[in-house]
């Protein structure tokens, strides 16, 4: 009986410990979600899509000056304001959920290479919807890129507009930018931002899973793939493709573009607020709350410290990728290299210091 008692204090004893064990594996620390969402919500992705929506309304009415009475300065305004809004829209392409991804965002506004085919059938039979999927690479800004820029000398470009089905096409695609761009803006600035900011808990479906995948696969996808790997070589077995670069036709713009779409994500990782100079919670701020290292060093500085040599890789490029691709492609691998390397530490060791789950799937590998 003796030995019967003992064993079952003994038992006892080692639940104990085995509780109070647990007790400490599981006392990490957490990050402050709500406040990320705050951040993220009113100080970087709302003042986004405002600036957005201001670049293309300003567009819409360059284009609408232009087509009524077309010459050689309102074709300058008209490219100075594409050029803008495609800038501004950079610094939304991350935020591919809610009202942006059931209206197509993104696909509607930049997907390149345009058809160019396709644009000059819409033209001539003057019949088109540019809600159907058929339509995305006929319209946004790659297809504005070729009606002010592809169709001939600037002569010859303002010449056109005398056909009212090109004026018409022309505005009728900065329209549906423009539409969306409202659509959405609206959307954030009425329920949705507090739909999205209570959405605070650490399921798959939560405001901070879904933004952090969004972020990372702009990143891995749009960025790095898009804007560099593609043209450059790097999915199809080195053969270059030297007219898939962004905005091809004004040719002279690829690396605005990136570097654009390269501080927007920094910014973002950071917590910057959009056009100020302040931070807030992030996932940077996250990543140090969790004490999250790699090789002995902070990750959220070795993040940093690799947008940094994305830069550095970046600033070597030619204006023109066309021509980086032509003269010098290894430039244009080297640069996706160094952002490769931050897919790595986005998408494999950051996911896994904040517990959260990449839900999208590629084929690229890291």
């Amino acid at each position: 009986m003796k030995k019967i008692l003992a064993l079952f204090i003994l038992a006892v004893v080692g639940l104990g410990c085995s509780s109070n064990d647990n007790e400490e594996v599981n006392n990490t620390p957490t990050f402050d979600r709500s406040a990320i969402l705050v951040n993220w919500a009113d100080n970087i992705i709302i003042p986004s899509y405002e600036n957005y929506t201001a670049k293309v309304t300003t567009l819409s009415e360059k284009a609408a000056t232009f087509t009524q009475t077309p010459d050689e300065a309102g074709l300058a305004e008209l490219r100075t304001a594409w050029l803008d809004a495609y800038v501004a829209y950079q610094y939304v392409a991350l935020y591919d959920f809610g009202k942006a991804s059931l209206l197509y965002l993104k696909l509607s506004a930049n997907t390149y290479p345009t058809d160019v085919a396709g644009i000059e059938a819409n033209i001539a039979s003057g019949s088109y919807n540019l809600g159907t999927q058929i339509q995305f690479n006929r319209q946004g800004f790659p297809a504005i890129d070729y009606l002010i820029y592809g169709t001939g000398t600037n002569a010859e470009i303002i010449a056109s507009y005398s056909n009212q089905a090109t004026a018409d096409y022309l505005n009728a695609i900065i329209a549906q930018l423009k539409s969306i761009a409202e659509q959405v803006t609206n959307d954030w600035n009425g329920a949705y931002r507090d739909t999205y900011v209570n959405n605070n808990s650490t399921s798959v479906s939560s405001s901070v899973n879904i933004t952090t995948n969004n972020f990372i696969k702009n990143f891995e996808k749009d960025v790095r793939s898009g804007k560099v790997g593609i043209p450059a070589g790097i999915f199809s077995n080195g053969v270059t493709y030297a007219d898939k670069v962004e905005a091809y036709y004004k040719n002279d713009v690829s690396k605005t573009l990136l570097t654009a779409g390269i501080k927007a994500q920094q910014d973002f990782f950071n917590g910057k607020a959009f056009n100020g100079t302040t931070t807030g919670a992030s996932l940077k701020s996250a990543l140090d709350v969790v004490n999250a290292v790699r090789d002995g060093q902070n990750l959220s500085a070795i993040i940093n410290n690799q947008f940094g040599t994305i830069n550095t890789a970046v600033s070597a490029l030619n204006e023109s990728f066309s021509d980086q691709i032509n003269q010098d492609n290894n430039k244009m691998l080297a640069a996706y290299d160094a952002m490769q390397q931050n897919v790595v530490y986005l998408k494999l060791d950051m996911m896994q210091a904040l517990n959260i789950t990449i839900d999208y799937v590629d084929g690229d590998g890291d």
